[in-house]
């Protein structure tokens, strides 16, 4: 399902992330979001079933016009009265069904505040309560005969009793009446009770719902109908006791049938007295609540993981933030080490202890950046480029390559799927999560063992969706990957896809590899699912959305390197706020042979820019930069030059290059940190490319 077919607000109230309106249109629960202008912005389809309108007709005050005319000014006035204070609401009202029918509403309305305490918007659940406001209402009436007819009783009681007549038996004959009365009531179970407990009349409601015909049960007690546990505590007499001594006693929970099945039920009991205050037995009403209950169960599960998912958006904001920092750092201390590295290459006279150590300070900084790009890719930060992919053709390219990292004692099967759909992804982002997923995989067989990786066409429908609210239904490429390894058990599956959580030793593993897999797949769109059990191995089902783009297949060769040499008379404006970076850049485009133009910020990049006389082959800028960003140069540079060749350097690219996780169609992008033989190759391509004069 589309996020157009949901409806989703192109600027949602309170910026809810589209994923709540995913997961709250399955609600069987009537649910609403409004602005903070009063006005209501969306409706799940549980709403727009029961009124049988369009999204159209109920935005902004059009819902109102359900709403019923005695009704709408006490309401409305409410609801602005708690609006404008800010506080949570709850209203009855009746709403026009799609019938026609106006249906009796419990409408609870919540604020939602920003950090600064301001009101984002209001969220709001309604539930349809008219069945049981008509029991309560019919319950009053029933009462009301009843103390009539007590009252009646009481006074013919009075001349009996002067009379030396009075016997119980005239008291049951006016209880009798009651019960006769009360038959015409079918949705709800409807009976008496002796003083004892005992049953002393039965609906057909009471039938209905308990199983029971009126010659089963009238004179049995009404403990059979609760559960065993109840029972051993004395629940059926201490609900009647509270009856008889407060007035009346109220309670939900579990109930028999007469199959022996539960149901969750509402219970209502009163005493009855006689004229002179003698407890001669009880009236009870039972409800059904069992679809109720289910509701709110599945409403609990979705609020659950959206909870969830916030929880996940929150560490990937912490993390991508990290990063950019991070990758600044790495940045400045890989390209002075690769520095001097060349120098200390190019001096005869250079000890091997140097040369030693700096190569293991490249490895570690190499590591240090191979773990910011696993935060980038939990986080759902990295920048994806995403191309049309055939799985069965990019399995069959890395079968070798996968042997070779596994070894001799894990045998490795591909198994392509038939008439396999094509994907979108980011090829590069894909191997590097298939390498985590098959490396998990060897660990998990230290002993050798089989590695299986299967492709097929895939459709995950309602029922998977409701079970899983963060995935969207709809049509999937599967890739599995299988192993015949340890398993997990079910605490450890649980936790696999946290961050920095490992089973392994201390120095084998970050804790990062699945969590990688994860973010990845699901800024590409897709879902994630394992299933493990100790000593059976280990399966990892990927789901990739289906793509019906034309573009021809990526080339899954290998590129050539790239000539690096520069010309000295090709200019670069560099333009990187950072001024260690900036000062390593330089250097290494100078080393490189090209001349350099340098700025710490847009606004002084944009007076070079501005100069006709200065010439300029390309702008290689930052993409978080004080003030004005470098996309937003990159468009004002182009207003000047329109034929100004761009390449943007970033750590954290956040969104002003990146949308819906991919990026910009026309945007050139080097991932930090970078090193001299990636700047050189991705230069040198760009420039290359310019039109010939």
């Amino acid at each position: 399902m589309t996020q157009n077919e949901l409806h989703i607000p192109a600027e949602p109230p309170g910026g809810l992330d589209p994923r709540f309106y995913e997961a709250m249109n399955t609600s069987p629960v009537m649910i609403w979001v409004s602005g903070e202008d009063t006005l209501c912005h969306w409706f799940n389809q549980s709403w727009l079933d029961f009124t049988g309108r369009s999204m159209a007709q109920e935005l902004g005050n059009g819902w109102t016009d359900g709403v019923h005319p005695d009704d709408i000014e006490q309401f409305l006035a409410t609801y602005i009265g708690h609006f404008n204070a800010r506080e949570k609401f709850r209203l009855s009202y009746r709403l026009r069904r799609h019938d026609g029918v106006y249906r009796r509403i419990d409408n609870i309305g919540v604020p939602r505040f920003g950090g600064d305490g301001r009101l984002l918007c209001y969220i709001g659940s309604c539930f349809d309560v008219h069945d049981q406001s008509e029991t309560k209402v019919e319950l009053r009436r029933l009462k009301e005969v009843l103390e009539q007819q007590i009252g009646a009783s009481a006074m013919q009681l009075k001349g009996e009793v002067e009379a030396h007549l009075q016997t119980e038996k005239d008291l049951l004959r006016s209880a009798t009446q009651l019960a006769l009365l009360i038959q015409s009531i079918k949705d709800c179970a409807i009976y008496l009770l002796t003083a004892e407990g005992r049953v002393s009349s039965w609906n057909s409601g009471a039938q209905r719902i308990k199983g029971y015909a009126a010659s089963e049960i009238i004179g049995r007690h009404f403990s059979c109908f609760y559960t065993e546990e109840d029972r051993a505590i004395g629940m059926p007499t201490t609900a009647l006791y509270k009856a008889a001594t407060e007035g009346k006693f109220e309670a939900e929970g579990w109930r028999l049938r007469k199959d022996g099945t539960r149901f969750w039920a509402s219970v209502l009991i009163d005493p009855v007295y006689d004229g002179a205050g003698k407890l001669v037995g009880y009236g009870k009403v039972t409800r059904d609540l069992s679809e109720k209950r289910l509701a709110q169960e599945q409403l609990e599960r979705a609020r659950e993981s959206m909870q969830q998912m916030q929880k996940m958006e929150a560490i990937g904001q912490l993390t991508g933030g990290v990063a950019h920092d991070f990758n600044n750092l790495l940045m400045v201390v890989m390209g002075n080490l690769e520095t001097a590295q060349r120098q200390a290459v190019a001096e005869k006279s250079s000890p091997e202890r140097l040369q030693r150590a700096l190569e293991n300070a490249m490895q570690g900084a190499r590591r240090a950046a191979t773990l910011t790009q696993r935060l980038l890719a939990f986080s759902r930060r990295q920048p994806l480029a995403p191309r049309s992919l055939d799985l069965n053709r990019f399995i069959a390219n890395e079968v070798e390559f996968l042997q070779r990292t596994l070894g001799e004692d894990v045998e490795v099967q591909a198994v392509g799927g038939a008439g396999l759909w094509k994907v979108q992804v980011d090829t590069n982002q894909l191997e590097a999560a298939l390498l985590n997923l098959v490396v998990n995989a060897r660990d998990a067989m230290p002993g050798g063992g089989k590695l299986t990786i299967e492709t097929s066409n895939a459709y995950l429908d309602e029922d998977y969706c409701r079970v899983n609210p963060e995935v969207q239904q709809g049509q999937y490429v599967q890739l599995s990957v299988t192993d015949s390894g340890e398993g997990m058990t079910r605490e450890i599956l649980a936790r696999a896809f946290e961050p920095f959580f490992s089973t392994k030793a201390v120095g084998h593993g970050t804790g990062l590899g699945l969590s990688q897999v994860y973010g990845f797949i699901k800024q590409s769109g897709g879902h994630v699912k394992l299933y493990s059990e100790p000593g059976e191995g280990t399966t990892v089902n990927i789901y990739l959305p289906r793509s019906f783009e034309s573009d021809e297949d990526v080339d899954l060769e290998r590129e050539r390197a790239k000539p690096v040499g520069g010309d000295p008379t090709e200019t670069i404006l560099l333009v990187e706020d950072d001024e260690d970076v900036r000062r390593y850049l330089i250097d290494t485009l100078r080393d490189l042979n090209y001349q350099v133009l340098q700025a710490e910020d847009s606004a002084s990049a944009m007076a070079i820019i501005e100069q006709p006389a200065v010439s300029i082959d390309l702008l290689l800028t930052d993409v978080i930069l004080p003030g004005m960003n470098g996309r937003e140069l990159s468009r004002q540079a182009h207003t000047v030059r329109p034929g100004l060749k761009v390449l943007f350097m970033t750590g954290y690219p956040r969104n002003a290059i990146i949308h819906q996780g991919r990026l910009d169609p026309d945007v050139e992008l080097l991932q930090k940190p970078v090193t001299q033989s990636q700047l050189a190759s991705r230069i040198r391509t760009l420039l290359d490319a310019r039109p010939a004069n």
